[in-house]
């Protein structure tokens, strides 16, 4: 295992070589993975105090995983995200979570108007959109993709998400998010992004169709993006759900081990190159969380205060993570809770 780790921190991790730790020795793989985040990130465990804000439930794009679409029936007024905005200053969050769905209002004027109007009444961080927001939105307002993060930047936007990308593997978004963007529209979108200066974070969703080497090829994609961009802030893997969507009905959840281990490869993928990777909880349960956070992860996420996507899809670990339970989960491993800010600085 000594070989993985050195190959780990000179980046010499290659698709074949990274798929014959899949089936390595995981426990072994699981230690190497806590070496690694030891070495790299030390024994801090962050946490950043934020809140989500899902403003429709309302969405054109059907994805196969989804169990949010329509599942309320709602959109939010202004004035009330800005009433959701308070509440989270009010408890001191540092950021807060704009998401959406794909409806034929929502143009580059809509979210610019939104997020000036947040920006002109609080100081905190907007994290917000993803590239398929972008696109759209973009295509609506006859304008380039890369104009319309311009004009988001100026208008408030201060971090873009990586969501939307699931498994960038066209053959699996065909099957699980066909009306989707394509993998390559995903990548340059976020490239342009980190070219203008908006920092994004990177993500996968698996458990679904795709196979390891999907995770894998995906993961490098990721790690190829970082070495030319520097614009990610961490990775976080997201279990896929499977209550109340279309695939669900077919597939199970991914197994605890699967968890782990994508957890895991991750940080010897990635070494000191994507040096942030989140455990999160409202996926796993604190518990698991705890696991991971001992097999490669160094990030608990956000405190969220509210979470409907993954309400819908069928977790039950809650949707409100307070800073002091953060603080104990993360001491009850032996660890040392910090809170941060969207950009990894501590508050």
């Amino acid at each position: 295992m000594e070989d993985i780790y050195e190959r780990s921190i000179q980046g010499d991790i290659t698709r074949e070589y990274a798929l014959k730790l899949v089936n390595s020795n995981p426990f072994q793989l699981f230690d190497v993975a806590n070496q690694l985040r030891k070495d790299i990130v030390g024994d801090e465990v962050t946490f950043i105090v934020n809140r989500n804000i899902d403003i429709t439930d309302d969405c054109m794009i059907k994805c196969g995983f989804c169990s949010f679409r329509k599942s309320i029936g709602y959109h939010m007024t202004t004035e009330e995200i800005l009433a959701s905005v308070k509440e989270a200053v009010d408890v001191k969050a540092t950021e807060i979570c704009i998401f959406s769905g794909v409806t034929p209002e929502m143009t580059v004027e809509y979210y610019c108007d939104l997020l000036s109007a947040i920006k002109s009444n609080f100081h905190i961080q907007i994290h917000g959109l993803s590239p398929v927001e972008v696109f759209h939105a973009a295509r609506l307002s006859g304008i380039s993709t890369v104009d319309a993060l311009t004009d988001f930047k100026k208008a408030g936007l201060d971090t873009l998400t990586g969501a939307s990308a699931e498994i960038l593997v066209d053959s699996v978004r065909a099957k699980i998010c066909p009306n989707k963007i394509s993998t390559a529209d995903w990548v340059k979108i976020i490239k342009e992004a980190h070219e203008i200066g908006i920092p994004t974070t990177s993500t996968i969703m698996y458990g679904t169709v795709e196979t390891w080497e999907d995770r894998i090829n995906h993961l490098l994609i990721l790690r190829d993006i970082q070495l030319e961009t520097n614009g990610f802030t961490e990775l976080v893997p997201m279990t896929f759900l499977n209550q109340n969507n279309v695939l669900g009905a077919e597939l199970s959840p991914s197994s605890g081990m699967d968890d782990l281990k994508i957890h895991s490869i991750a940080r010897i993928i990635f070494g000191k190159v994507i040096p942030n990777i989140q455990a999160s909880w409202i996926k796993l349960g604190t518990k698991l969380a705890q696991i991971a956070l001992c097999c490669g992860a160094n990030d608990l996420g956000g405190t969220m205060m509210e979470d409907k996507i993954s309400i819908a899809a069928g977790s039950s670990y809650g949707e409100h993570l307070p800073r002091e339970d953060m603080h104990r989960i993360i001491n009850e491993i032996g660890r040392i809770p910090v809170e941060r800010n969207t950009l990894y600085q501590k508050v």
